[in-house]
């Protein structure tokens, strides 16, 4: 609204109350009180140094007070996308959007993203984190300073290589288990996310959280629903302006929806860390290695772009090491009074850590059989990689050293994390004032800068045919010509994700073994997805495959 509608309607208020014979009447001395008041914010906002700063980046259509935020009223989690992508379409590779009046900074283009995750200036998560602090506490997603630092620092050895060759027989065993119960859907079309939900809680809580009896019943499926609908809560209020304000939220059905599904999710991982500490011995959980005196050399310096702490930890270790699962590690930590470490910081973790260890690989491992059930000949490729790697006994247990093995199957989860990143976005909050690479644009310390990965790996300027899956886009030639941070599913820097390679690992021996048990179809096409972003990159029609059993030979 500007100055000069202001002056228009007190105009036609004053012709009004003249034809009338009388003063202004109360309503419409609230009617223009309340057009000044308008007026005044909008001139204050429009003077104000970040508005100033931004005024060359192209954006939506605008509403006073509101910015952009009524461009998502009424809108589903789909629509929403489908939205905000089509303006990114039309405005480039750089846009902002005011919600009311918070200012959003939309990059796609990696020299700009380098600039904001790959040092230590911008570490802080943005405000919009702010509404997972319930689940999260102080957790690494949305822990900020010290806190942050000192906890990855004490988390990360935890993803070391020697345990998460552990985990293989646990993964192996509950891949195997999710083969069994998907029979009975063989030869019709299911959401295979349903199972891959639950197959993945499984195996956090019996890998990372050192879980010995897994819940009863249907609990597993429970918490990993409880978690699908939490983000959707969650992201209504990071784009919805009146979900946005705690008095106004704090009224709605949402709200009472929201408790019920935290008392589920608390339940469960309050109930993990109980009985793990009951039960704890770090002496039979340890795994102890003998590392070489020599640390293995560091990587050419192309990749050194992409590396991170967890490389680090892999490779100059050296010595005989003592190593626990997670959960083992900090209730260990917890009970030393030498470590700043206590019950609470176990809760956060835990928490944290169940929601990223388990959604996103489940979304990642769901996107990727519908992808194979797609393009059959790809599946083909996939099959036949397996059959060299496990001869003809395609029903033994897949090992370490066979993970190893599957370069092509790797490309495949590759290729779909381009095409369909289970964390489309990531958000921080910059904490000094930026110039941008790409383009003539400043942004101003204090603006929630967004990363697209979701738009950055369809860059027709990176990729050729950018929405083709073609695996063969990481063949190892094909990435070292590109941009370190052009491909950031797991993000990337000092905050990238510290689970990348237990996700990794898992997600070859869950791929490998229902590939080698199932011919996976698919009637659908790729343009009938309908992708919505509620934190995490879901099917709004579901992940619809069917399966038909493969015939082996029983080897004796």
């Amino acid at each position: 609204m500007s100055v000069e509608t202001v002056q228009e309607t007190l105009q036609q208020a004053a012709q009004q109350s003249a034809a009338s014979g009388g003063g202004f009447s109360p309503l419409l001395t609230g009617l223009v009180g309340t057009l000044v008041v308008l007026a005044l914010y909008e001139y204050w906002h429009r003077s104000s140094r970040e508005y100033r700063m931004v005024a060359n980046i192209p954006m939506p259509p605008t509403l006073p007070l509101l910015g952009q935020a009524h461009l998502a009223a009424g809108l589903s989690n789909a629509e929403i996308l489908s939205v905000g992508l089509g303006y990114l379409n039309k405005y480039g590779e750089t846009m902002k959007a005011w919600l009311g009046n918070v200012l959003l900074v939309f990059l796609t283009n990696p020299s700009d993203i380098e600039l904001i995750l790959s040092g230590h200036q911008h570490l802080t998560k943005a405000e919009e984190y702010r509404y997972f602090k319930p689940w999260f506490g102080d957790g690494l997603l949305i822990s900020n300073g010290h806190h942050w630092r000192h906890h990855r620092k004490m988390i990360a050895p935890t993803f070391h290589q020697s345990i998460l060759k552990s985990f293989v027989p646990t993964f192996v065993d509950h891949s195997k288990m999710v083969v069994e119960r998907m029979r009975k859907e063989a030869g019709k079309p299911f959401d295979v996310h349903d199972y891959m939900s639950q197959t993945t809680v499984d195996i956090l809580l019996s890998t990372a959280m050192g879980v010995k009896k897994l819940p009863e019943g249907n609990k597993s499926f429970e918490y990993a629903q409880a978690v699908v609908d939490m983000c959707d809560i969650i992201h209504k209020r990071q784009v919805k302006l009146l979900y946005r304000l705690d008095s106004i939220y704090k009224f709605t059905k949402l709200r009472e929806k929201g408790d019920k599904m935290m008392s589920i999710i608390l339940g469960m991982t309050s109930k993990v860390v109980k009985d793990r500490k009951e039960n704890f011995q770090a002496d039979t959980r340890a795994i102890v290695e003998e590392v070489e005196e020599t640390p293995k050399q560091r990587p050419a310096a192309t990749k050194e772009g992409l590396r991170d702490d967890l490389d680090d930890i892999d490779e100059n270790d050296v010595g005989a090491k003592r190593r626990l699962a997670l959960l083992d590690a900090m209730v260990e930590m917890a009970k030393n009074p030498e470590i700043e470490w206590n019950e609470k910081d176990i809760i956060d973790e835990v928490n944290t850590i169940m929601f990223e260890g388990h959604d996103t690989t489940s979304a990642g491992s769901s996107f990727t059989l519908c992808m194979l059930g797609i393009h059959k000949d790809i599946q083909e490729r996939v099959y036949a990689e397996q059959k060299a790697i496990f001869g003809e006994n395609m029903l033994r247990d897949c090992t370490f050293a066979d993970t190893m093995e599957m370069k092509y199957l790797e490309r495949v989860i590759l290729e779909t994390l381009r095409l369909y990143p289970p964390v489309p976005l990531i958000a921080r909050r910059l904490d000094h004032d930026v110039k941008l690479a790409s383009g003539p644009y400043m942004v101003p310390k204090g603006t929630t800068v967004v990363v697209l990965q979701y738009c950055v790996h369809r860059r027709a300027d990176i990729y050729p045919n950018p929405t083709k899956f073609d695996p063969d886009n990481f063949l190892p030639e094909r990435m070292a010509n590109r941009h370190y941070y052009s491909f950031i599913p797991f993000s990337a820097g000092p905050r990238s994700c510290v689970g990348r390679k237990y996700a990794m690992l898992k997600l070859k021996v869950l791929l490998s073994t229902i590939i080698r048990n199932y011919i996976v179809h698919s009637t659908e096409t790729e343009a009938d997805f309908k992708l919505q972003a509620d934190i995490i990159l879901k099917l709004e029609n579901g992940f619809n495959v069917s399966l038909e059993p493969r015939k082996h030979q029983v080897v004796a």
